[in-house]
């Protein structure tokens, strides 16, 4: 009873972090970087080390001063259009954390993290204090895209992504859904980063990330029937979320070499693969009108209108 509440729970705050919205993007032409595999949004292996990553993830943790003030105004940071970041105050916070994000860092590069086994009475400890290490991550992320630090912030922003692929391997369906919340709140920073006029384009990055980028079919099955539905639906919806960016990335590709202008239809574009939307196993609904477009899908049927997603684009000349 107690881990089936608790999962209800962190499912609630997962819903919350991936929650659907109209979401309105300005975008630049931006070609594929030469080579195109440059930028990567997971470490490569040979980047990785042999370590155990948990005990640096929980030296992280332990070193995260106690400051609930600082905790709310890095959320609210985290929200705040890049142009009004205050730069200094956000510098100065990441600088008095730089010693756990660098243990972040060095976390995220280990090929491994050993989660004790299965035990259904004591939940994983710490599991919230991962999302407080995911909001900094994207703090500093938003900073280093606000100054044009743009291979920073993919480094920040590979961090992250490689955190909630290990918080993702732990044996429990709570810890899966905490890292769908933490790879979504990565995926908010890359909606920062692709409106950004210089900004490398990352599809082929995009389009290299495993899917699913959470796999929680195994932990499901330990499941009543009545929860297996909504987790299933948040695993696909990271993996749209991930599929949407790989399309706006394709669309920034289209106008570089088409005279800055949105292709009339997803089919004109033919030189590169443009993914489905893995919610509903169809195309992603598609409009031009040139320098404007809008990219939706819906939601899939009997689940709610914050299942459904809306892109509106505008393609900067």
């Amino acid at each position: 009873m107690k881990r089936t509440f608790i999962s209800l729970v962190i499912l609630f705050l997962a819903s919350v972090s991936v929650a659907a919205r109209q979401i309105e993007l300005t975008l630049h032409p931006a070609k594929a970087p030469k080579p195109r595999n440059k930028y990567q949004l997971l470490p490569k292996d040979k980047e990785l080390s042999d370590s155990d990553a948990l005990p640096l993830y929980k030296r992280a943790i332990q070193s995260l001063p106690k400051d609930s003030q600082r905790d709310q105004k890095i959320r609210q940071w985290v929200k705040t259009p890049l142009n009004k970041l205050p730069r200094k105050q956000v510098q100065s916070t990441l600088q008095q954390l730089k010693p756990t994000l660098q243990l972040v860092e060095q976390a995220a590069r280990c090929n491994q993290c050993n989660w004790p086994p299965f035990d259904p009475e004591p939940l994983p400890q710490n599991l919230s204090e991962y999302r407080k290490l995911a909001y900094l991550l994207s703090l500093q992320a938003r900073l280093q895209i606000a100054q044009g630090q743009y291979d920073q912030a993919v480094g920040t922003i590979q961090t992250g992504l490689a955190m909630a692929r290990h918080v993702g391997k732990g044996p429990t369906l709570v810890q899966r859904l905490v890292s769908i919340a933490i790879a979504a709140l990565m995926c908010g920073q890359l909606e920062q980063f692709v409106q950004s006029p210089d900004a490398p384009n990352l599809y082929w990055a995009l389009q290299s990330l495993p899917k699913p980028f959470v796999d929680l079919t195994e932990q499901i099955v330990l499941e009543s029937p009545e929860i297996r539905e909504r987790p299933l639906l948040l695993m696909n919806r990271l993996d749209r979320h991930v599929a949407a960016l790989q399309c706006i990335e394709a669309l920034r590709l289209y106008a570089a070499v088409r005279k800055g202008k949105f292709p009339t239809a997803l089919t004109e574009i033919t030189n590169i693969p443009i993914p489905d939307d893995p919610v509903n196993k169809k195309p992603f609904v598609y409009s031009s009108t040139g320098y404007k477009a809008v990219l939706e899908a819906p939601a899939p049927k009997g689940a709610t209108a914050k299942d459904a997603m809306r892109y509106q684009l505008t393609l900067k000349e």
